[in-house]
């Protein structure tokens, strides 16, 4: 496969912190709000932080995360990175796939159900199960997902485990 040159690794490296950069930023951010919706004065507030909540997964966490994944895709295709070559390589793939399905099929819905309870029942969402639920899975995996981020960023300055023995 033909390599990138410098130029185009800077560019390609660039997109690639944007990405993760909003991935992280955002998740802070929906933390943020998840822990503040608690101390809402109404239903319309809550309503409005649980949309609020959503339409930051909705228009920013997917596409940065999609953006990660593709740029990580392309850094592995045309780098001298490859994707199984070094062990710390292969560790931000499985741990990037990992998030995304784990935000497509769990984080996801929850924080969907929360919205849709939120929207439904307005102050009375406090006293639903499924609300409560929905919000503390959301937040407690929210933030596990946001550590492994920033795990993962470390993970890309320090290189640790190095190459992989041959074989």
């Amino acid at each position: 496969m033909k390599q990138l040159g410098l130029q185009g690794r800077s560019w390609l490296k660039g997109f690639h912190i944007f990405f993760s950069c909003a991935w992280i930023g955002t998740g802070l951010s929906m933390t943020l709000l998840a822990l503040l919706k608690g101390y809402t004065a109404n239903g319309d507030e809550l309503y409005a932080f649980n949309a609020t909540i959503k339409l930051l997964d909705d228009f920013i966490i997917i596409p940065a995360a999609f953006g990660s994944l593709i740029t990580g895709l392309l850094f592995s295709l045309f780098t001298n990175w490859g994707f199984f070559k070094f062990n710390w390589v292969t560790f931000k793939w499985v741990a990037t796939v990992a998030q995304i399905l784990f935000g497509t099929f769990w984080l996801g819905p929850w924080t969907n159900g929360a919205t849709a309870i939120a929207d439904a029942q307005r102050a009375l969402a406090f006293h639903d199960p499924t609300y409560l639920y929905d919000s503390r899975m959301a937040l407690n995996f929210g933030i596990a997902q946001i550590l492994l981020l920033i795990a993962q960023v470390f993970i890309s300055v320090i290189k640790p485990w190095g190459k992989r023995a041959a074989g």
